[in-house]
């Protein structure tokens, strides 16, 4: 006998079966089991998540070859001036010559990668550095005026100002945000891979004279641009305010209302302008450890050297869970290795202890950069970028600077200890002044805040067990 066939009236509506969920409201216990106290899977951490992309790994691969490129030339540029001079004081005017387009360019730069696109802004400015390696390679071997070196060098921060806050602003267009972290990660340990090559090719070809190195950043400064017109990038919220000064330095008032971003920026900006020494690696290596220019370019490398094992280790690790704490004690890590370099008369224990700022710095590296992409909205992260160039481009510049200028006056060994004694100073200042650095936890709980409002002083995050939660 055929079953009764339902009374559609009485039919009850029902919707498709969904294999994906639940049998109830109610979490499951696999589910508790992959949430973190404050909501976020702890799956399993995949240290190459970021590689797995073919996006990233184009991106990289040009960024890492015009990053030797760029090292390459800052050897050469250092070597031969001193070669040329005998100055430590014009050793002085190569940060000094750099430091002026990168305080000027940067802010507006800013508003440029927030409004316009960032791909092109990129392309242009990556053309204009390959035009000033090509300088740099004809005055060289010319042997042209020293004021038109630093003319050159001029031009090529110009542009580098100009790239940078497009450049830093990128990485979200690029992998999507559960990658983001480990992204960031890999950008440090690929950045600190170039800045070993980059110095040690440096060095090698320092032996046949500067002109080919400048040669060399030629040819990468094309690849990187070359890699620009294959990169699948995401569209990006651009800004619509219109332009005025208001919107122009709205940058800066994102970075002075989010207090933790504040004392990350003002720590490497006094930490890297007290305790940079790379400038003064020409006067060590000739003056004081009297090695030839493959040793040169080693000590160059040092740093990377060190960094690179940080980041690798970093990017194998579930991600920090004290990252302020974690970066107050790298920076004071840093301080005394480069106390202890300046006192160094050894090769390889120079060598060791640069290797040291390198790992110390890379956890600061890690910690600031992860926060300036996460926490400022789209909107506006050309814009946080461009203050972020502005303080890394006066640490590095205005420190050769400060270096240079304090060589000259007290000489290099009593230069480099004092700055060292006073990047420790300044990590004090930082933790009693901002006390949020000391409290800020993981940094897989930066998330984007809106514009007119700040980041919260203190994540707000379970203590570890067993720890003081301040």
């Amino acid at each position: 006998m055929p079953d009764p066939q339902p009374d559609p009236s009485n039919a009850v509506a029902f919707e498709p079966q969904d294999p994906e969920r639940p049998a109830s409201a109610a979490p499951t216990e696999a589910q508790l089991e992959t949430e973190s106290p404050v909501g976020h899977s702890r799956k399993g951490h995949d240290p190459y998540a970021a590689l797995r992309l073919r996006d990233y790994r184009v991106y990289a691969l040009g960024w890492v070859i015009s990053v030797v490129g760029r090292q390459i030339q800052e050897v050469a540029v250092t070597y031969e001036i001193y070669e040329r001079t005998g100055s430590k004081l014009a050793l002085a005017w190569i940060g000094l010559a750099q430091l002026i387009p990168q305080v000027s360019l940067t802010l507006p730069a800013g508003h440029l990668a927030d409004r316009f696109d960032r791909r092109v802004i990129i392309v242009a400015t990556q053309a204009v550095w390959a035009a000033s390696a090509l300088g740099l390679a004809l005055l060289s071997h010319a042997r042209g005026p020293v004021w038109a070196v630093y003319a050159m060098l001029g031009l090529s921060a110009a542009a580098h100002s100009v790239g940078w806050p497009a450049r830093n602003s990128m990485l979200p267009q690029i992998v999507p945000p559960d990658v983001f972290n480990n992204a960031v990660t890999w950008n440090s340990s690929l950045f600190h891979t170039a800045a070993i090559l980059g110095p040690a090719l440096g060095g090698l070809i320092l032996l046949k004279g500067a002109t080919p190195a400048y040669w060399a950043d030629f040819g990468c400064a094309l690849v990187f641009l070359a890699t620009m017109f294959v990169l699948h990038m995401r569209p990006a919220a651009r800004s619509k305010e219109p332009v005025s000064l208001r919107s122009l330095l709205a940058g800066i008032g994102f970075v002075f209302r989010t207090k933790i971003i504040l004392a990350t920026m003002t720590l490497d900006l006094l930490a890297v302008l007290f305790g940079g020494s790379i400038y003064l690696l020409p006067v060590f290596r000739k003056d004081i450890l009297h090695v030839g220019e493959f040793q040169f370019g080693v000590l160059r490398a040092a740093p990377a050297v060190g960094g690179i094992a940080a980041a690798l280790l970093i990017a194998y690790l579930p991600p920090m869970k004290r990252a302020g704490r974690s970066m107050l004690w790298a920076v004071a890590g840093f301080g005394v290795a480069t106390i202890v370099f300046g006192l160094s008369r050894s090769f390889w224990l120079s060598f060791a202890m640069l290797a040291l700022t390198g790992a110390f710095d890379n956890v600061s590296v890690v910690v600031r950069h992860t926060l300036l992409q996460a926490l400022p909205p789209e909107s506006m992260r050309g814009r946080v970028a461009a203050v972020n160039g502005v303080f890394i481009g006066a640490s590095n510049d205005l420190g050769g600077f400060e270096s240079g200028l304090t060589a000259a006056w007290w000489g290099p060994v009593r230069a480099v200890v004092v700055g060292g004694i006073g990047t420790l100073l300044v990590v004090a200042g930082v933790a009693l002044k901002w006390p949020q650095v000391r409290q800020f936890g993981s940094l897989k709980d930066a998330r984007p805040v809106p514009e007119e409002e700040g980041l919260p002083d203190v994540p707000e995050l379970e203590p570890l067990p067993g720890t003081d939660p301040a």
